[in-house]
């Protein structure tokens, strides 16, 4: 069974910084997992933040935290981190770490399996 388990997300002032984490269990290693994380403001819809390969040879951003976060993984850890920085108010949003198998998309349509998600909250 899967599970992706999210931590790391808290109140912080903007300009501030936060590292989430993802733990994930029950995953394949042959099945070569994109990891990604998304979040979702109240009232908005689900958005991408960031994406990594398995090898960790590749990562994708949104243009809005492209130089401010920075996504890695230590699969030997079975741990996917997003390290946030420059944190804004409009970066409050609950996080949600999910994998996928069928290589690196943008759309949350693509990712097999998702945590319940943290709490980010960016005050002024």
């Amino acid at each position: 069974q899967v599970q992706l388990v999210e931590s790391g997300g808290e109140l912080v002032q903007a300009g501030g910084s936060l590292r989430l984490s993802c733990a994930a269990s029950g995953l394949s290693f042959s099945r070569r997992y994109v990891m990604g994380w998304f979040r979702q403001a109240p009232g908005k819809e689900r958005e991408f933040v960031s994406a990594i390969t398995w090898s960790g040879s590749s990562t994708y951003y949104a243009d809005s935290v492209k130089g401010r976060f920075t996504i890695s993984r230590d699969n030997a850890k079975n741990t996917v981190y997003l390290q946030m920085s420059s944190l804004k108010t409009e970066d409050t949003a609950v996080y949600y770490c999910a994998a996928g198998t069928s290589g690196y998309t943008s759309n949350p349509l693509g990712f097999q399996y998702w945590g319940q998600g943290t709490q980010v909250t960016v005050s002024s």
